[in-house]
């Protein structure tokens, strides 16, 4: 690619590409590219200017060749992301705002009157026509007054208020329309797939392949707790299929051969292979934005009062019209009173202010999947921690293969590899990762894995039972014992690291030492959670008491609790609901699942496991629990905006009533400070929260 350098400082380029025109798909492809590079923070492409502006930490050569080297058509970006990337959609309301208001302006400085006046009546027909049609449904609402301040104004003949009154409206309606599609698109991005690797069924073989590489017809097996990445048919095995993602059902759909599933849908329990119908990316993101567009996840319940304290003004506004101009008998004082109303401002600034600050979490790397889980946040007194690969590293690592049966370290290691490779969990990745670097193979030659929720894996080998997870599921549930003569090892295994214990034939074969250390930013989090009104910090694990108390004072928390399983997680959260909090869980397992749709709020780490993630009401995609304190901060500042809104809508609209029922302003400046007042607080909204928080 050829360009030329237009500025530069350290760590920041700006460049132009020389073309002579850069397309939407283009920019995004050059977006996506860059994007990837090894040591890129951010990219901005601009397709008009065909500018771009990269901010990076790595060498600046290796930058500039990449650059060098890039080519629109080589380039490996998915089709999905190009589909719907936004770019153009911003440039369609870019262009449609831009265009109204250069309309409206050439309109008053080179239309003669006469013709402003004709144009003026007829786009006057639509207000009047749904005000009509609103009356008509026995409703008094917003496009009542809307009709009656607009018909009013050119029965009087006053072309200039009705115009001015039109476009200002319009304004708002593209404005709103823009913000809400922009963030509806963003968090149906964030929401789709990002599947990279599936498990294909070759030659009877489970086979892990590239997603890219996946074709209809295919075969595919998805295990318990994994996403479907395709829509496709059941053609063999049984299980519980979560579709919340796609349907807003909450209770899981039994799928069975010849049942359809879709991508996007998580198995909760059981295991299907499915043969793929299609493999598109689209067809998913296309259904999340449905589903978003006709859910009413989106309104938190300040959105709703507002939308129904808008409604609910309506007659009190006619009314007040009515009863200003039987008291003074004066049209222009009572015009007054009707082009300044609390509803149009209410019914703009609210929803903007929800959807900025959704769109403001997902530039933090979040996904909110609704205004009322930002409600909730800001109201939540109490925040439960799952504590492997939240308030400990997202990347454990194997210090330690202990042999108990004589057989090579290295062979048990490939083996439980064999074993946890199925299954999304930051312990079992620890173990595969670790056969990984020892380059240790291990071919599937083992009979069907079972998964036992929060407690390990068990399958056969060989035609032996064999057996991997936690201490209470090997030793308790399993009855395994310690081969004879290895107790004293056993006693003395290392206590600074969680442990992983494999059996085969009901004995001890291994015991995998895992370092799971603790998260550097943890102990600030909490401190800084607290600060931003949490009372109450609860660590929960099924990790033994040792573990899970040295974590503990480490962290700060208030309480914490060890050995539990999936229920009792749940089970605490709905106690405290019970007793009046509100709480956020934050884990990123599937055994965290159940504590995730319980609580007021749940929060899943993106590197968990797929169901978490799909469960969840935010999903924190970036390595760091500072995150979380960010969602706290927007969400409290939100809910100060929203309070501040009212208070400024209600006070800028009653001052202009009174004025204008004093005589001071006519009906067109009153109608011109209201729509500019409601504009600039809908503008306002639209900044980021964070930003004004320091400020204030």
């Amino acid at each position: 690619m050829k360009f030329r350098i237009k500025h530069e400082i350290r760590g920041r380029i700006r460049l132009e590409v020389m073309q002579k025109r850069m397309t939407f798909r283009q920019a995004d492809i050059l977006y996506y590219y860059l994007s990837e590079q090894d040591g890129v923070e951010s990219v901005k492409v601009h397709n008009d200017t065909k500018c771009v502006t990269v901010c990076y930490t790595e060498d600046r050569q290796k930058l500039i060749s990449a650059l060098k080297e890039f080519q629109y058509e080589t380039a490996q970006v998915p089709e999905s992301f190009l589909q719907n990337s936004g770019r153009e959609l911003n440039e369609e309301y870019r262009e449609k705002l831009t265009m109204t208001v250069v309309r409206w302006v050439g309109n008053k400085l080179f239309l003669p009157y006469p013709i402003r006046t004709v144009l003026t009546t007829l786009k006057s027909v639509k207000y009047i026509y749904h005000g009509i049609r609103t009356l008509a449904q026995r409703k008094l609402e917003v496009p009542v007054l809307d009709a009656t301040a607009i018909g009013v104004s050119v029965f009087r003949g006053d072309m200039n208020t009705a115009s001015s009154v039109m476009f200002l409206l319009s304004i708002g309606e593209i404005l709103e329309e823009w913000t809400h599609k922009k963030s509806v698109d963003d968090l149906a991005r964030s929401m789709s797939l990002n599947v990279s690797k599936v498990w294909m069924v070759q030659d009877g073989q489970e086979v892990l392949m590239p997603t890219s590489k996946v074709q209809i017809g295919d075969e595919i097996v998805v295990h318990m707790g994994n996403v479907i990445p395709f829509d496709g048919k059941v053609v063999k095995g049984e299980a519980m299929v979560n579709q919340s993602s796609l349907t807003g059902e909450s209770v899981p759909v039994r799928k069975t051969v010849d049942g359809v599933v879709y991508a996007g849908t998580v198995v909760e329990e059981g295991e299907l292979t499915i043969c793929v119908t299609q493999v598109g990316g689209s067809s998913k993101f296309e259904k999340i934005v449905t589903m978003i567009e006709d859910s009413e996840k989106l309104k938190s319940s300040l959105e709703g009062k507002a939308e129904h304290l808008a409604d609910r003004l309506v007659p009190y506004t006619l009314a007040g019209t009515g009863l200003t101009y039987l008291l003074t008998r004066n049209t222009t004082k009572a015009l007054s009173v009707l082009m300044v109303d609390f509803s149009c401002a209410l019914k703009l600034a609210m929803p903007i202010s929800v959807l900025s600050a959704i769109r403001e979490a997902s530039n933090y790397d979040m996904t909110v999947k609704g205004g009322k889980y930002l409600e909730a946040v800001a109201e939540a007194d109490t925040i439960v921690f799952d504590k492997t690969g939240t308030l400990t590293k997202a990347k454990p690592s194997v210090v330690d293969v202990i042999s108990f049966n004589g057989e090579d370290s290295n062979e048990l290691l490939r083996i439980a590899a064999c074993l946890e490779e199925h299954f999304p969990h930051s312990m079992a990745k620890a173990v595969v990762n670790a056969a990984k670097e020892k380059h240790l193979m291990h071919e599937e030659n083992h009979s069907k894995v079972e998964y036992i929720v929060a407690h390990g894996i068990s399958t056969t080998i060989e035609g032996k039972k064999a057996v991997i997870g936690s201490y209470h599921f090997v030793f308790e549930d399993e009855k395994c014992t310690i081969p004879e003569g290895k107790q004293e090892t056993f006693d003395e295994l290392p206590p600074e690291y969680s442990h992983l214990y494999l059996a085969i034939e009901g004995q001890l074969a291994a015991v995998i030492c895992i370092e799971d250390p603790l998260r550097e930013e943890a102990k600030d989090v909490v401190k800084r959670l607290k600060e931003a009104g949490i009372s109450k910090v609860v660590m929960m694990t099924g990790d033994s008491d040792r573990t899970a108390k040295a974590i503990a004072s480490k962290v700060g928390v208030d309480e914490y609790y060890s050995e539990v399983l999936p229920e009792d997680k749940a089970n605490f959260v709905e106690k405290e609901k019970a007793e009046g909090r509100k709480v956020i869980m934050i884990g990123d397992g599937i055994n965290d699942s159940p504590a995730l749709s319980a609580a007021n709020v749940g929060i899943a780490i993106s590197d968990g496991a797929e169901i978490a993630r799909e469960i969840a009401d935010v999903t924190v995609g970036a390595d760091s629990l500072h995150e979380v304190v960010t969602l706290k901060l927007i969400s409290n500042a939100l809910m100060k905006r929203i309070h501040k809104n009212y208070r400024m809508i209600v006070g800028i609209n009653t001052g202009l009533i009174l004025l204008g029922v004093a005589g001071i302003f006519p009906p067109a400046t009153s109608a011109l400070f209201h729509n500019v007042s409601t504009l600039a607080i809908s503008l306002k909204s639209m900044e980021d929260l964070i930003v004004e928080e320091d400020e204030q």
